[in-house]
């Protein structure tokens, strides 16, 4: 059985967008990554405190984006986040971008693969037991 993804609403502010109202294509990624960290929150983690102990960072290394239909001023979005294990060192989010609903209009599909870093060294390292256990 899959587990459902997490979902976090944010609202389109104009300064989401360009000029004429439309959402510019680089914020979906800023979208995508607060998800994901709301995700992190949601099991009581925050990344200043992974980052200082366990002394951990997350690294996107691969990012896999398909943009469907437009996101505009205003709009609510729902954005979802499934992870899941690729490696000792790396998790793969499958996310969605919606607009008003989980169910609502696809906007935006993704794929982001993310490391597990030692905050100080910046070598690779195991995901910690919260995400494995998560994904």
């Amino acid at each position: 059985m899959t587990a459902a993804p997490f979902e976090w609403s944010m609202r389109v502010y104009w300064e989401d967008t360009d000029g004429g109202g439309i959402v510019y294509y680089a914020n979906y990624l800023k979208f995508l990554e607060r998800a994901r960290t709301e995700w992190l929150r949601s099991l009581g983690y925050s990344q200043q405190a992974l980052a200082t102990d366990p002394g951990l960072l997350f690294a996107v290394v691969n990012v896999n984006i398909h943009y469907l239909k437009p996101a505009r001023l205003d709009d609510l979005l729902v954005v979802t986040c499934l992870p899941e294990i690729e490696s000792r060192v790396v998790a793969r989010f499958v996310q969605r971008i919606h607009r008003g609903s989980s169910t609502g209009d696809l906007l935006t599909e993704a794929t982001v693969q993310v490391a597990c870093i030692d905050a100080r060294t910046h070598r690779l390292r195991r995901l910690p037991e919260f995400v494995r256990s998560n994904a």
